[in-house]
């Protein structure tokens, strides 16, 4: 039985090596254009977003807390909430513009 699989492997094609990676290859090509390019859109975008945040500016936190930007600093936000409490919150945490959204009824 040895000698079988023996001529068996020894009949087959040897393929090109760049043929035996091609799946491979295409597995990280529609990975990346369906998975990597549009988190990393979405990343810039956000970056630019949070870039642009002025004084008044009326805002979501990642935690849900609604407020109004007060001051602005270079890695942090002070924004002001329900009743006039100050939150300092990382700019990171900004996470949606509420500044023209309809408000709730």
């Amino acid at each position: 039985m040895n000698t079988f699989f023996m001529i068996v492997l020894q009949t087959q094609p040897q393929g090109s090596g760049l043929m035996s990676f091609l799946p491979l290859i295409l597995i990280i090509v529609v990975f990346w254009l369906f998975m990597i390019r549009p988190q990393m859109k979405r990343q810039k975008e956000l970056k630019k977003f949070r870039d642009a945040l002025q004084k008044g500016d009326k805002i979501v936190t990642t935690g849900g807390i609604y407020g109004k930007v007060a001051e602005i600093q270079e890695y942090a936000i002070i924004m002001e909430v329900e009743g006039g409490v100050r939150l300092k919150v990382d700019k990171s945490a900004v996470i949606k513009d509420m500044t023209d959204a309809a408000p709730a009824k």
